[in-house]
């Protein structure tokens, strides 16, 4: 019989309670999320617009510590600073504040500020005390957001957001204006140079000019601009022209505009418009000359002492000026005559009767040449010995007439001045050289010495005669005498008279003396002359040299 195991007891059944959904443990990292992200956000949406500048060096520049400023007004820092890959600069990333984003455009100037110390300024001494920093010139408004830049190694002279008109200068050479130097009108400081830099496309130097907002209007279609750097001398055809600037344009450089004499002044121009920089004032007023015609001047003298840009003139008023002196000018083998281009404005010679009779400038010059219109070189300066072409009307010229030499029509010239002073003096030496002096000289030597001969040979008539004189005179102090006619008597007294005016003390022979010194004095003023012509022909126009040999001196001891 099996046994039937006991049956056990059904199992109890476990006591559940179901999970809460929330827990206050689980605020504390909820709150730290949020308070995380909260933080995420704000650092994203607090960080500023970042623009990297490249500089050649970062003297003076600390990632987290150097400024951005905008006219004094802290608008970023600096982020980061690193070597550029070429080692040849640094790039700095700057940061600038959020709403200071539109800062950033094309156009945009970035600098260092630390102490400068140049010729015509000083500035950032503050830096010694607060730090370098980066100054910030926002571009043009309207330009479009940019973050790439190339930083200034020299801070600018005006700042873009300083109202002005801004002007471009070309020159040829670069002179001694540089950034900063002052630009004057009438003597009055009225800008600045900006920038000065090297056009190597054109070959030329080119600066960026400001001139203050007040004074915009001064500059007008017609201005020309000049340098005045320095002390100008200038020693021409009129002579020597010496011009001396403020002391400030003689250390720093400076530049000088204003509308030629007799020139209208025109209409204001816009920002960007291209002048020429004129080395001096004369130039910037003769760029107003506007020649029609050219010319070539045959001379047949030296032209040393007339130089490219002497003037032409007609009885003193100026017409023109030369262009050019080569022989390319003259296709003649044979003709060695120097030529001269000259470039004239024949309206200047013209009447107005002759204008208005309607002649063309060829026409009217072949009148004039015909009615003895010459041209010749004349000598404006003693002292610097310059020369300049002279037109003028002369009676009985040499034959002439207006032709044309190679491409250019020419105006007869004629010889004046020195150079016609030189060939009379010329012709005078040459007749004195052609005078028989030595066969003159040795007769009158020869003539000398007849007349030595005949003064002794009338020596000796004289002592006879005196011998004569004596016997008379016994004969007439004599008692037989008195008993004589009275006519012989007469005659007799005549006799004496005329024999003692012959004798050693009478008249006669006095003149007869003097009159072979005067002959022996005009003999040696003759050779003394001849011999002075011969050393020195210039002597008949400058005179002698009176001032003696020197004296040597003592050597020092």
């Amino acid at each position: 019989m099996s046994q039937t195991e006991p049956t056990p007891p059904p199992a109890a059944k476990p006591d559940y309670q179901a999970a809460r959904r929330w827990n206050i443990v689980w605020v504390v990292p909820i709150i730290a999320l949020l308070i995380g992200g909260w933080m995420i956000w704000r650092n994203v949406t607090s960080q500023g617009p970042v623009a990297r500048v490249r500089f050649d060096t970062a003297d003076g520049i600390a990632a987290r510590k150097t400024e951005v400023r905008c006219r004094s007004v802290r608008v970023g820092f600096v982020k980061d600073v690193k070597l550029a890959e070429d080692l040849k600069s640094v790039l700095v990333y700057l940061e600038l504040d959020p709403d200071n984003q539109g800062l950033l455009r094309r156009g945009t100037r970035f600098w260092v500020v630390r102490p400068r110390v140049s010729a015509s300024t000083i500035s950032g001494l503050d830096t010694l005390i607060t730090g370098a920093y980066i100054e910030l010139d926002p571009g043009p408004a309207g330009g479009e957001y940019h973050s790439r830049f190339v930083g200034r190694e020299t801070p600018p002279a005006t700042n873009r957001s300083i109202p002005g008109r801004r002007l471009m200068l070309t020159a040829n050479e670069a002179g001694s204006l540089v950034a900063g130097s002052p630009i004057y009108y009438r003597g009055f400081e009225v800008g600045r140079i900006e920038n000065r830099q090297l056009d190597i496309e054109h070959q030329r130097v080119t600066y960026d000019a400001f001139i203050r907002e007040e004074y915009g209007a001064l500059v007008t279609e017609n201005t020309r601009f000049w340098n005045t750097s320095g002390i100008d001398i200038k020693a021409g055809a009129d002579g020597f022209k010496v011009r001396t600037p403020s002391f400030q344009a003689m250390v720093s450089g400076g530049a000088t505009f204003g509308v030629p004499e007799g020139v209208e002044p025109g209409k204001p121009v816009a920002d960007g418009t291209v002048y020429t920089l004129f080395g001096n004032q004369d130039e910037a007023a003769d760029s107003n000359f506007n020649p029609t015609m050219r010319f070539v001047l045959l001379f047949d003298q030296t032209v040393r002492g007339l130089v490219k840009s002497a003037p032409v003139e007609f009885r003193g008023i100026p017409i023109g000026r030369v262009a050019d002196i080569s022989f390319n000018y003259n296709q003649t083998p044979d003709d060695s005559r120097i030529p001269v281009l000259v470039e004239v404005d024949p309206s200047l010679l013209r009447r107005e009767a002759a204008e208005s009779q309607g002649k063309s400038d060829s026409e009217f010059l072949t009148e004039a040449v015909t009615r003895g219109l010459r041209a010749s070189l004349k000598t404006g300066s003693l002292l610097t010995g310059a020369l300049f072409v002279d037109l003028d009307y002369y009676k009985d010229p040499s034959p002439g007439e207006f032709t044309k030499v190679g491409e250019y029509p020419s105006i007869p010239t004629i010889s004046s001045g020195f150079a016609q002073l030189e060939a009379k003096l010329s012709a005078i030496l040459d007749k004195i050289q052609a005078l028989p002096l030595d066969d003159t000289m040795k007769k009158i030597g020869a003539a000398a010495d007849e007349a030595a001969t005949t003064v002794a040979d009338a020596r000796g008539a004289l002592k006879e005669i005196e011998e004569t004189a004596a016997a008379a005179r016994k004969t007439l102090d004599s008692p037989e005498f008195a008993k004589l006619p009275a006519d012989l008597r007469t005659t007799l007294l005549s006799v004496e008279k005329s024999v003692s005016s012959v004798g050693p003390d009478g008249a006669i022979q006095g003149d007869l003396l003097r009159t072979l010194d005067e002959l022996r004095a005009a003999l040696r003023s003759m050779k003394s002359l001849t011999n002075a012509i011969d050393e020195k022909p210039n002597s008949l126009l400058f005179g002698r040299d009176t001032s003696g040999n020197p004296i040597p001196k003592a050597p020092k001891r």
